[in-house]
């Protein structure tokens, strides 16, 4: 939201109230809440009129600052809250003169309390930004305007300071410049409308910043005012977290354990899925053809997606199957879990009109409803669609029920599609403001559906395909980018999305290998499998055609078929990286920049590190040429085994079985010896790979087993011409290969 006009005038009807002088300083008993009475004015005699505005600062974790400020307090409405592990720590408060000092962890807010106002936070000795001030008013503000009440913050940006995050975002990677607002839209991927906003943003100077707010939340990063992240919400209050963190990835891991860090997805989650596509014209035999076609052509397969037409027409989403398509459902799903397939099938929030439980949710007052009591309906997607309410926990657990029933026939995870498109002339079952429900709404839907998936299916089973998302989401993997296009230029789009998301403390993402709309032509669909397969999450799906590769040509069965046993024989790397990210929040698909504090990687958006050894650079042109960014150090190339020194951009052309794939200096890369499988003993054949380990310099990985569990720990320190390997746990079968250097190893157990 814009209030002003250029630096010196409000828009007509706009009066702005920012913070002049803090008149009151009150600690709690407890020593966990700081409260400050904010006046309007400098000067210093007392007054009787406001606007006033009282703010409360507490430390919901170690290094976390919290300020919430409220106009009015009056506002009775209820309001969804973001589920956040507030532990409320105990503050270190220090007033001396004018000046207020606020301490959680290695984080602290120096106040000063008049002359001017201001809020500056450090963590230890290094600023990380101030409340923006304008001739001396903290721009923490009240504003009255035409539209109704608004509250806003003003953060300062530094020169040189970039900003992160914001959700799955396909406009330009660094937000510098961007309005950005928090309202899930289904817009595709080529537009500024996002199914995933996240009030999160993450600084390159190693903060964070929280709006802990539901509703709509509306961003100026560097556009209003070219030097701050102004952010505002409609109404009378505001709540933000400032993050404070030793580097970018400190900041995931603090933010992640406030809002939930991602599940570990099961191990076959990571292999290849197949889907029916969006298409109106599937049965059993079709899918037949397709499962038997792939294992025909020696591609290992893990996962058969059923999309929409599982049902029948105009009963989306009432959770039967078209039985004259699919006549046998539990005989045809044993069938394939017989060829070691999982199932998935397609859901979504709502209930057209025509489906068999539709009478039952309207009666029992499942659906939402309008303020005058009717069910809340449209036709677009479906007839008569109507929306479940889960707010209303009969609701969640009617719905519950219906995928037990499926998932006893045999279906093992779901894909929980839409969730955006959700009304706000509506009333909810516990009360929940609309406006504010609007996004929360994925929240409460991944969330019921993730937990009925882990009580049938048990903890370590559970995986989602999840389109739309706010914060928290990340609890329930995975989540892919919506619907593409079947472009290049919509390829960089997805990962740019991608890349965004996974800055807002989303640990895996994936994406409609080939494009979503329209059918990609031959070469770019081989691109796309490439990159695809090189991610945490990896699926052949699109609309209005199959995406099997034999349609696609006899190389596309060969590319498909050797970037899938890659990925297979990396799952010891993989799932290790996994763990560590349902451990710490810091994702697979990272960002160049939260690896390396280098200037050229803070704009790399078409390229990313696959866990912490990897880099990845898709071919993104039809004429095969990638212009790609390697930091320094020793860089080598996974296919090919050629070693190049870092330290700049690069050009190469590469054919349909290569791209740019390096592994890092100082890596210890675990290799399976199983290419047909993502589950597997990873232990068993296992090859350890190490990487230009330079002299001086340690090396440590783990791995893991199909639960998380550590099977294997390797050590590795080179001191001249020896290097020592420290291994332990299963290491009968391990073998040692070295990569760019020739030394002696010495291996201890």
């Amino acid at each position: 939201m814009k209030f002003n006009l250029g630096e010196w005038r409000m828009k007509p009807g706009v009066t702005t109230y920012n913070c002049e002088q803090i008149r009151q300083v009150r600690l709690s008993d407890d020593g966990r809440e700081l409260s400050l009475f904010v006046v309007p004015y400098r000067k210093e005699e007392r007054s009787m009129d406001g606007p006033a505005q009282q703010i409360v600062i507490s430390s919901p974790q170690p290094d976390m600052i919290r300020l919430q400020t409220v106009h009015f307090k009056g506002d009775r409405r209820k309001y969804p809250k973001f589920d956040i592990l507030d532990t409320r720590v105990p503050l270190q408060v220090q007033e001396e003169g004018n000046e207020v000092t606020v301490t959680s962890g290695n984080t602290r807010l120096v106040i000063q309390k008049k002359n001017p106002c201001g809020f500056t936070y450090y963590y230890g000795s290094r600023k990380l930004t101030n409340i923006g001030s304008r001739y001396g008013s903290a721009m923490l503000s009240y504003i009255s305007t035409p539209e109704g009440p608004y509250m806003r913050g003003q953060l300062q940006v530094d020169v040189g300071e970039k900003i992160y995050g914001l959700g799955e975002r396909f406009t330009p990677f660094v937000r510098n410049g961007q309005v950005v607002d928090m309202w899930n839209e289904d817009g595709g991927t080529s537009s500024e409308l996002s199914y995933k906003n996240i009030p999160f943003y993450l600084s390159s100077r190693n903060y964070g910043v929280l709006v802990n707010e539901t509703g709509p939340v509306s961003f100026e990063v560097c556009s209003e005012a070219v030097t701050k992240v102004q952010f505002s919400v409609p109404g009378q209050r505001l709540d933000f977290i400032v993050i404070g963190a030793p580097d970018r990835k400190g900041v995931l891991t603090r933010y992640t354990g406030l809002t939930g860090r991602p599940a570990l997805p099961p191990a076959w989650t990571f292999g290849l899925w197949l889907t029916s596509s969006f298409t109106t014209s599937y049965d059993e035999k079709t899918v037949t053809e397709f499962v038997d076609g792939m294992a025909k052509r020696d591609i290992p397969l893990s996962v058969f997606h059923f999309d929409c037409f599982w049902m029948r027409e105009n009963e989306w989403c009432g959770f039967d199957w078209d039985t004259e398509m699919f006549p046998d459902v539990e005989g045809m799903l044993k069938r394939m879990h017989d060829k070691g397939l999982k199932i998935c099938v397609w859901i979504n929030p709502y209930l057209g009109q025509k489906c068999s439980v539709f009478d039952e949710a309207a009666e029992k007052g499942y659906l939402l409803k309008k303020p005058n009591g009717d069910i809340w309906q449209w036709d677009l997607w479906q007839a008569g669609l109507a929306v479940v309410d889960f707010t209303n926990p009969e609701a969640v657990e009617w719905y519950k029920g219906h995928l037990r029933r499926l998932m006893r026939q045999g279906v093992d995870c779901f894909k929980t599609d839409f969730g955006e498109r959700i009304p706000t002339d509506v009333v909810y079952h516990d009360g929940s403001d609309p406006v504010w429900m609007h996004n929360y709404y994925t929240y409460l839907y991944n969330k019921a559906v993730f937990e009925v998936i882990q009580e049938v299916k048990g903890e370590r089973e559970a995986c989602l395909f999840a389109r739309s998302a706010t914060v928290g989401g990340q609890k329930y993997p995975v989540h892919w980018g919506g619907d593409c296009n079947s472009t290049y230029v919509s390829m960089s789009e997805s990962l740019r999305g991608g890349l965004g998301l996974c800055l807002s403390g989303f640990g895996f993402w994936s994406h409609d290998i080939g494009g979503f709309e329209g059918t990609a032509p031959a070469d770019l669909y081989k691109r796309w499998l490439a990159f695809g397969l090189l991610g945490s999450h990896s699926r052949l799906h699109g609309s209005t055609s199959y995406r099997v590769p034999w349609l696609f040509g006899e190389e596309a069965v060969d590319v498909c078929r050797y970037f899938t046993k890659l990925k297979n024989t990396l799952m010891p790397y993989l799932y290790d990286q996994a763990v560590q990210t349902h451990e710490t929040g810091v994702p697979m698909m990272r960002a160049m920049l939260l690896e390396f504090d280098d200037l050229g990687c803070e704009d790399c958006d078409r390229q990313y590190m696959l866990g912490d050894g990897i880099l990845v650079a898709p071919v993104m042109r039809e004429d095969g040429t990638v212009d790609y960014y390697l930091p320094q150090g020793r860089w080598t190339h996974l296919l090919t085994g050629e070693t190049v020194e870092g330290g700049g951009w690069r050009k190469g052309q590469y054919d349909f079985f290569s791209l740019p794939v390096y592994v890092r200096e100082n890596t210890i890369l675990p290799v399976g010896a199983n290419e047909k499988q993502t589950e597997y003993d990873y232990a068993q054949g296992l090859t350890l790979r190490l990487y230009n380990l330079a002299d001086g310099t340690q090396a440590e990985r783990r791995v893991c087993d199909t639960h998380g569990k550590t099977l294997l720990t390797a050590r590795a320190c080179r001191s001249g011409d020896v290097i020592t390997l420290r291994l332990s746990g299963k290491t009968d079968s391990v073998s040692i290969q070295q990569i760019g250097t020739d030394c002696r190893i010495r291996i201890e157990q």
